[in-house]
This record gives structure tokens, sequence and C-alpha cells, in this order.
């Protein structure tokens, strides 16, 4: 009859053998999460979380194991959800987004054949751009149509490092959209690099939110800045 020996050849190089029955051994016996289970009955309910990695029993038995169940599928269900919403308003985003892109580059192509360039901003834009109004404003304006802002006023509007944002709750609309303040429900300010170096701001204000959305727009706006700076630049 063989003897105890040394541990077997193929036991003894195993990767991560050892490791794992430590691991093992650490774990609490089933008996001890059951007993831990009776001990503790919310345990589970104010975790629902957890019942995404039980399994199912194969049968339902009794009023107890039905609530097992009824508790997983409502935890599934609440994930399901959860992740239907953020694809809802991530394809919302989206097109949102994309409508925009497609709105801008028909701004962009009326500033290229504009022959007045501050018209073309203040009359056209708007209706390009499903926006009730668009408005151009410096510190220093040089030329008739462009409203004057105090000093400082580019910098604190739009802080550091910003080339446009979008703004939920909208401020100082009478001095950005005068007349048009009121129908102002949301509002975008874009920064025009105009090559003399002077603040100068492209407000836009909607009356429809989703018309200046507030994902997937920035670098559209920033873009449509710049175009406007080209064409005063002309």
């Amino acid at each position: 009859m063989a003897q105890d020996g040394p541990e077997h050849p193929v036991t003894a190089t195993l990767p991560g053998a050892s490791a794992e029955a430590d691991a093992e051994l650490d774990l609490p016996s089933p008996d001890a999460v059951a007993a831990f289970l009776r001990s503790h009955p919310d345990f589970l309910a104010e975790r629902p979380e957890l019942f995404r990695s039980l399994s199912p029993p194969r049968r339902v038995h009794g009023e107890r194991i039905a609530d097992h169940m009824a508790a997983m599928l409502a935890a599934e269900r609440r994930r399901v959800r959860s992740l239907e919403a953020e694809v809802d308003a991530a394809v919302i985003a989206g097109r949102a987004g994309y409508g925009l892109t497609i709105r801008v580059r028909l701004a962009v192509l009326a500033l290229m054949r504009s022959t007045d360039v501050i018209e073309t901003v203040t009359q056209e834009l708007p209706a390009l751009l499903g926006i009730e109004t668009c408005t151009l404003l410096s510190e220093k304006p040089d030329r008739r149509g462009v409203l004057h802002l105090p000093r400082g006023t580019v910098a604190r509007l739009m802080g550091p490092g910003r080339d446009a944002l979008v703004r939920q709750a909208p401020t100082e609309t009478e001095t950005l959209h005068e007349e048009a303040a009121p129908l102002v429900a949301r509002d975008a300010l874009v920064r025009v690099p105009v090559w003399t170096g002077t603040p100068t701001l492209l407000a836009l204000g909607a009356r429809d939110p989703q018309a200046l959305p507030n994902k997937q727009a920035i670098a559209t706006l920033a873009f449509l800045g710049r175009a406007v700076a080209a064409a005063l630049a002309r």
C-alpha cells in the first residue's frame, strides 16, 4: 500500500495552487453563510445589487423562495430600466448634437458668401441655427451692429480656457440678447477670436433648449466662433 509521501509534482508546480487553497480556507462554509442569513433576514433586501450575483432556484417552493425570485427579477428590471434611460439620453444628445452640426455648417456657408457679416450674423444665422437671436458683442466695437460690453465681461462670462459654453440658466440676458431676452430659455456664449485681440463674443439665444444641446456642442460652437472671426477679417 502506498505511503504518504511528498506533494505530487503536478500539484506542486501548478501556479497559484497554494494561493487558491488559502483563499478557499478564508471563505465561510455554506452552513456559516446560511446561519448568517437566518440571523440577518434583511441582509439581501438591503443590498438588492447582490441578487444579480445569485442563481435563481429551478422551481418555486414556498413563499420565501417566491419572494427571493421576485426580488431578483425586480433588481434585474431596475438595472435594465437604468441602462435603457442611459441609452435614450445618449441617443437624444447625439441627435441634438448632430442636428446642430448640420445647422452650423449652413451658417458657415452663409458667412462665406456674405457681403455684410453683421447683418448675416444677426438676421440670417438665427433661422439657420433654429434659435431666436444671435448677437455679436465686443469690449471695443469697431463697426456698427456690434454691441458694446464693459471691459472684462468676456473673461468673466466665459472663464479661463473656454471657447464656448451652453448655459441652462442664462444671466444678463438683456445685455446679451436685448429685446429678445424674454424669449431666451437657454443660451450659448461663443468666443470670437478676432485678429485685433479685442475680447469679442457671439451670443446665441434659444426658446427651445434642444436647439442648444449641452453635450456634443462645444466644439461645433467654437468652430462657428472662428468662422465668424474669419468672416470679419475679410
